[in-house]
């Protein structure tokens, strides 16, 4: 019964509930709250012991979605509160498959465009804002939640910052203007460390000459973030998925 694989594993037996979204969701809101969720409780981000239970959490939302993007059942759904379980989706579906067919594997062509369109875009310069406002001026919580971003970046975020502290559309926070030199050096040293770790992993994963070290970097802190729900890769998938990216990446989470 799905509504009991629901209360099971979500602890609700409402399906929107389950999916995290309002009952007036559109289609693309629908797939991006699915493609989110899914990936924190897919099976392959999980340690073996725990790989069984995820996959009935994987499975349950596979059947959710796959009913609540069903116009008519939807409708049904909504109407009534039930579910008929005849018509509900197996079980035994290949759920990885299906997932597989609605959200493609990200290429490193993808990564490239990406980049190309979000740098210096609208919905950049957003994300620098909420990033310079959620960490209180501070540089390497913004690089780290900026998407796309290397320390070369740094310059370039500061001149905009500093125009809208003297526009007053930000306030002026210590961690911004007080930076000590000590630190922006370790942060060189650090950005510098992660390069050559990146370009380390490019050779060991035998990707050649066809990525940069922007892609090479991005792919090294996937690798090291692989617990993280928000990684860049995820992010992106997400947008791929449908909907759009509005706030930018939390740390620890």
């Amino acid at each position: 019964m799905l509504l009991e694989a629901c209360e099971k594993y979500f602890a609700t037996q409402n399906l929107y509930e389950v999916l995290g979204v309002e009952k007036n969701v559109n289609e693309n809101q629908l797939k991006k709250a699915y493609h989110k969720l899914s990936l924190q409780v897919h099976p392959d981000r999980v340690n073996k012991e725990d790989q069984e239970e995820a996959t009935q959490k994987f499975q349950t939302l596979g059947q959710v979605y796959a009913l609540l993007s069903d116009k008519d059942r939807r409708a049904v759904y909504d109407e009534t509160g039930e579910v008929d379980d005849e018509n509900v989706a197996p079980s035994d579906r290949d759920w990885n498959e299906y997932w597989r067919l609605l959200f493609r594997k990200i290429t490193i062509e993808d990564i490239k465009n990406f980049e190309v369109e979000y740098k210096e875009s609208a919905e950049e310069i957003n994300d620098l804002k909420m990033a310079y406002l959620d960490g209180e001026g501070d540089m390497e919580y913004i690089l780290e939640n900026v998407l796309c971003t290397t320390i070369d970046d740094e310059a370039r975020f500061r001149k905009i910052i500093k125009g809208w502290i003297k526009k007053k559309e930000v306030p002026n926070f210590r961690n911004f203007s007080g930076e000590s030199k000590r630190k922006k050096d370790a942060r060189k040293r650090k950005a510098a460390a992660e390069a050559e770790e990146a370009e380390e992993m490019k050779k060991e994963m035998g990707l050649g000459n066809d990525m940069d070290s922007l892609q090479a970097l991005i792919l090294k802190k996937n690798k090291d973030r692989a617990e993280e729900m928000d990684s860049f890769l995820n992010n992106l998938a997400a947008k791929y998925g449908g909907g759009t990216k509005k706030k930018p990446v939390k740390k620890g989470k």
